[in-house]
């Protein structure tokens, strides 16, 4: 009987047992996670636009407008953001805000035309020290930027500004030469490069005053230069920096009835020099006998095609090549000034060639 109880109990308590594991869950058995499906990766940043700003001396002119031209058109091209601005009045001190503005904006790289190399030095550095790349362009002599961009040997260039003037005055008589201003670096250089192929090639010829100072100002070469021919009477030639100044001069020499008598030469645009640069067409004077430049358009973009190779670590020096016309065969002057090849000279015979 015992046993029989004993037997009963046993077969009871596997009986519990049994039941207890039956309802408890399984301890190897985890709760599932869901995952991404294997198709979905993660996304991928988008490249930031990059931003390029360009400034200039003075907003507004011909010669501004057209170097706005070419670096949209770059800009378009290329991907970049790439935008003109300058101050309303040919001033270095009104530079410096527009600069600084930009640099408080985190651009990525600016391309600047100083009026006045010395006095940008320090915003420019503050640009550079805020990792902006910094490209300057008629300005060889600027201390703190990645590279400087010039056209052409820039004295080499005012040479060849005399030759011309000195066939118009045959080689002899009184001269005067204008810049936009005196602390402008290559207004300089243009200037004395001619000044020296004079007293080299044309002992005959006289530079009777001291480089006169025109701010970029077609009103103010006009004055001037009606002061140097009252000053002068016997003058025979004028030669001009600034893109405005032949169109003072030729309009003084023009209002004078002197376009047969005085040679006016100097670098300009096709556009600017206008009616004054071809004398057999109606009112067309020819007060305005060549003019020399070269396209700020291009130059713009090769600008902007500096501070893009800087950016993406390309290596720039003797002998690169932007893939701009002009500027196929750079020359390392220095540590980092670059000279192209882009000068041109043109006169009544083949300024429409040049419709800017």
């Amino acid at each position: 009987m015992k046993r029989l109880l004993y037997v009963a109990i046993l077969i009871m308590a596997l009986a519990l047992v049994v039941s207890a594991c039956q309802q408890a869950p399984a301890a190897t058995q985890a709760p599932k996670e869901e995952s991404a499906p294997a198709t979905q990766a993660p996304a991928k940043e988008e490249a930031k636009e990059l931003n390029f700003v360009t400034v200039v001396k003075i907003a507004g002119i011909n010669w501004f407008d057209r170097m706005e031209d070419g670096v949209n058109k770059w800009g378009k091209e290329n991907g970049v953001n790439a935008t003109l601005v300058g101050p309303a009045e040919a001033d270095a001190a009104q530079q410096i805000p527009i600069i600084e503005d930009l640099i408080a904006q985190k651009v990525d790289a600016l391309c600047v035309i100083p009026m006045d190399p010395t006095q940008l030095d320090p915003v420019l550095k503050k640009a550079m020290d805020a990792g902006i790349v910094v490209v300057t362009h008629e300005a060889s002599n600027q201390k703190n930027m990645n590279f400087d961009i010039e056209a052409f040997d820039n004295k080499a260039f005012g040479a060849g500004l005399m030759d011309r003037l000195a066939k118009g005055m045959g080689e002899e008589g009184e001269y005067v030469v204008f810049v936009g201003s005196l602390g402008s670096k290559t207004h300089n250089e243009w200037a004395d490069g001619g000044i020296e192929e004079q007293k080299a090639k044309y002992p005959n010829m006289k530079m009777v005053e001291d480089k006169i100072e025109t701010f970029d100002d077609a009103e103010i070469a006009y004055q001037k230069a009606k002061e140097v021919l009252a000053a002068h009477p016997n003058i025979k030639g004028f030669q001009g920096s600034a893109s405005t100044d032949i169109a003072g001069i030729g309009r003084a020499v023009e209002e004078a009835g002197l376009q047969d008598e005085i040679t006016v030469v100097g670098t300009s645009l096709p556009s600017i020099a206008g009616d004054l640069l071809y004398p057999d067409e109606g009112k067309k004077t020819g007060a305005v006998d060549a003019i020399g430049f070269w396209d700020p358009a291009v130059a713009g973009a090769a600008c902007n095609q500096i501070a893009l190779m800087v950016i993406n670590g390309k290596e720039i020096g003797q002998g690169t090549d932007l893939g701009i016309d002009g500027y196929h065969d750079l020359k390392l002057v220095g540590k980092n000034v670059l000279y192209g090849n882009a000068a041109v000279y043109v006169d009544a015979t083949n300024a429409k060639d040049y419709p800017f």
